[in-house]
This record gives C-alpha cells, sequence and structure tokens, in this order.
C-alpha cells in the first residue's frame, strides 16, 4: 500500500496560523469528519470526478480493492464539490484520511456567488500503486457491489457521493451511470 501522507507533510509549508481551502469531491463532500470554520459549495475548473482509484484501506481491502473518486484533467469542465475552510492542524487528520495513493495539489475554487479562493485538494493521479484506471461504468458498479473494507461497503460510498450530489444540485452522468448500474445489480 503507498502511504502519501508524509510526501503530502513536505510538498506544501503551511502558516499554522493562516486558514486554509480545502475542496473535495467524493467522500469529503458528505463525511466531514474534521473541524472546520466554513463551509461552502465550490466548483473547480478542468477536472471530472472519475471512480478510477482503489482504495485499499477504506472501501476495500489490499486482496480487493474497492474504487473511490480521483479527479482526471479535463479542459472545458467543471467539478462540483465541496470547499472547507480548515486550520492547518486539520491536514494531519487528512493527510492520514487520503494517504492511499492521494497527492495534495493547489487549485483555485469558485463559490456560488462567483467568489473565488486558491485552496488544496487531494488528486489520486494515474502514476499512484493505487491507481486502478478506466473501465466501463457496468464494470466498475460491479466491482463496487463486491468490495467492502474498514470504513464500510463500497456500495454505500457510492450512493451517499450520488446523494450528496444531488443535494448540492449537481450533475455527474459517470457517478449517476455507476449508480444505475449498481442498483440494477442488486435488485
Amino acid at each position: 500500500m503507498l502511504d502519501t501522507s508524509e510526501e503530502n507533510r513536505r510538498r506544501h509549508t503551511l502558516d499554522p496560523h493562516q486558514p486554509v481551502w480545502l475542496f473535495g469531491y467524493g467522500s469529503l463532500i458528505y463525511k466531514a469528519d474534521f473541524p472546520f470554520l466554513e463551509r461552502r459549495p465550490a466548483t473547480i475548473q478542468g477536472w471530472t470526478r472519475r471512480f478510477w482509484q482503489g482504495s485499499h484501506d477504506h472501501r476495500g481491502t489490499p486482496e480487493l480493492p474497492g474504487r473511490v473518486v480521483t479527479l482526471i484533467e479535463s479542459p472545458g469542465t467543471a467539478c462540483v464539490g465541496m470547499a472547507y475552510r480548515i486550520t492547518p492542524d486539520t491536514f494531519g487528520h487528512l493527510d492520514h484520511r487520503e494517504k492511499n495513493g492521494y497527492l495534495r495539489f493547489q487549485t483555485t475554487m469558485t463559490f456560488a456567488d462567483n467568489q473565488q479562493a486558491e485552496g488544496l485538494v487531494y488528486i489520486a493521479t494515474a502514476d499512484n500503486a493505487a491507481f486502478l484506471g478506466e473501465s466501463d461504468e457496468k464494470a466498475i458498479a460491479e466491482h463496487i457491489a463486491r468490495s467492502h473494507g474498514p470504513s464500510g461497503s463500497n456500495r454505500d460510498y457510492l450512493l451517499q457521493l450520488a446523494d450528496a450530489l444531488r443535494q448540492l444540485e449537481a450533475s455527474d452522468e459517470h457517478v449517476f451511470a455507476i449508480e444505475k448500474y449498481l442498483r440494477e445489480t442488486n435488485q
């Protein structure tokens, strides 16, 4: 298993007295298990959400990794998510939570009122050891249906994400297609 937590600490030197914006696009939308100063829906440009990252530590096991979302570059598209203003010490928890292949990158977030802020986002790039890569949405749904890990079923992760996106009034054809196949598989 690839643990990126130490690499993330080296990547960004954060002022301990200066809050930081964090953009969440997967479970961070609906599972804020960390303290935050502010929470606002936001979008980032040029990225799309895909179930192409393996989860060996939360929604699967090393023998049968689950599938969770990462971001893939996609010019001309916007990814809807949730932004959190947090204190830098919160990254200790988040770096551990996102340690299975995710690295922190800088991004510009746009809020509903068109204000923008610079912040950080965790992305699992194609060169990380847990990356599973592209697959058709039906095969991804079948994979998700049989995966389970210490944080629960992979199915729950997908369904909670789809519900959270609907609450944000966000359209995500990839997530909703996988959800549709998953529900058909489990009937």
